[in-house]
């Protein structure tokens, strides 16, 4: 069998096959009033495409642990118990398909109270519906973005509690994965990066105070997640600034995510979603096929924590071979899966794999 459809098994979680979904903003929910931050019809529809094309497992988007933890007021989120029930349909859809659910909790920190894309991603102001953005440090994120709050150790431990809540809730909403976002430049991986945590205080400075925040958030949410339930964490390997400066504060490296891996490891995550990029805007990324694959192999090689691969993977001969090659345990399908969302129905052919047809689509086979 291809490797890329090999059951995959974490705790009493078992994934059907290695074609797995990453998490993709949609920036579709109602920004205000009592529908804020709830799934609807889009979302129901995009997710349930994905799960009838056969992806093992779907990774829901960025969803907002507080309001002002949202990347833009479209942004989902999943602070109360409206949200939780509309994600109910969409996971027991998924579950109907043979696919597991999973859910991204994020707070954006400095980089969050922006609008969608496609309205032009810029900075929101709080009259026009914006908020103030938090951050480890008063360090904007770029020109033309706000200077964010630096977070007070109290506010610190309101937002651990608010992962942690936040994570009951997505087993309420019936998801079997909870990630944790520690990746591209948003709150927690600004306090893992030297490049966006000038703080002084206990969570600032050394490795282990700009980890402490992340480590805590982990704890809290493996607290009150089933212990046989998997949790995964997402993270830019890189901020791809100059790797092993002799200066600290050009960023997070290579080196920081190997050593930071075995702390997650020993904390309970289960599998590391392995990223780059997204906490210096002008950061030079060398962008092509695999190039965010060797981080992910490194910490599979180094620390033996499951790893998923993600970045530019759109062929099926190219994600098995990731697999084969023992660089991954997993691939995150992310921008072809928007381009086709049957592409795991696709690669089975074309790897001679097998995926669930649902029964309305048996004579497709």
């Amino acid at each position: 069998m291809s490797a890329l459809f090999e059951p995959y098994v974490l705790r009493s979680v078992t994934v059907p096959n290695r074609v797995w979904m990453p998490p993709m903003c949609q920036y579709s929910a109602a920004p205000t009033g009592p529908d804020a931050g709830v799934p609807n019809d889009w979302h129901f529809a995009h997710y349930a495409s994905r799960a009838v094309g056969g992806t093992g497992l779907i990774l829901v988007e960025a969803t907002g642990v507080s309001p002002e933890g949202r990347i833009s007021p479209a942004d989902l989120g999943i602070w109360n118990d409206r949200q939780v029930e509309a994600f109910r349909k969409i996971t027991s859809f998924l579950a109907a398909q043979g696919t597991v659910s999973g859910i991204q909790l994020g707070h954006a920190g400095r980089k969050s109270s922006t609008e969608a894309p496609w309205l032009g991603g810029g900075a929101l102001s709080e009259t026009d519906g914006g908020w103030q953005p938090l951050g480890p440090s008063p360090l904007a994120f770029d020109e033309g973005s706000p200077v964010p709050a630096e977070l007070t150790v109290d506010q610190i431990k309101e937002v651990v509690g608010q992962f942690a809540d936040a994570a009951r809730r997505a087993l309420a909403a019936g998801f079997q994965v909870v990630e944790i976002h520690g990746a591209h430049g948003y709150l927690i991986g600004e306090f893992l990066s030297p490049h966006s945590n000038h703080r002084t205080d206990a969570y600032g400075g050394s490795f282990e105070n700009r980890t402490r925040f992340a480590l805590e958030v982990v704890d809290a949410v493996r607290e009150v997640w089933p212990e046989e339930l998997p949790l995964f964490f997402r993270i830019s390997a890189t901020d791809w600034l100059t790797e092993n400066a002799d200066d600290p504060r050009e960023g997070w490296t290579g080196d920081d995510t190997v050593r930071f891996a075995h702390d997650l490891k020993a904390h309970g995550v289960d599998l590391l979603d392995v990223s780059t990029g997204g906490n210096a805007p002008r950061a030079e990324i060398p962008v092509g096929p695999d190039y965010q694959v060797p981080f992910a192999e490194r910490v599979r090689t180094e620390t033996g924590l499951p790893v998923a691969a993600v970045g530019l993977i759109t062929e099926p001969v190219q994600a098995e071979k990731i697999l084969v090659d023992g660089r991954a345990d997993a691939v995150l399908i992310g921008r072809e899966l928007l381009r086709d969302p049957y592409f795991a129905r696709s690669a089975a052919r074309e790897m001679g794999g097998d995926v669930r047809v649902p029964n309305q689509y048996g004579r497709s086979v």
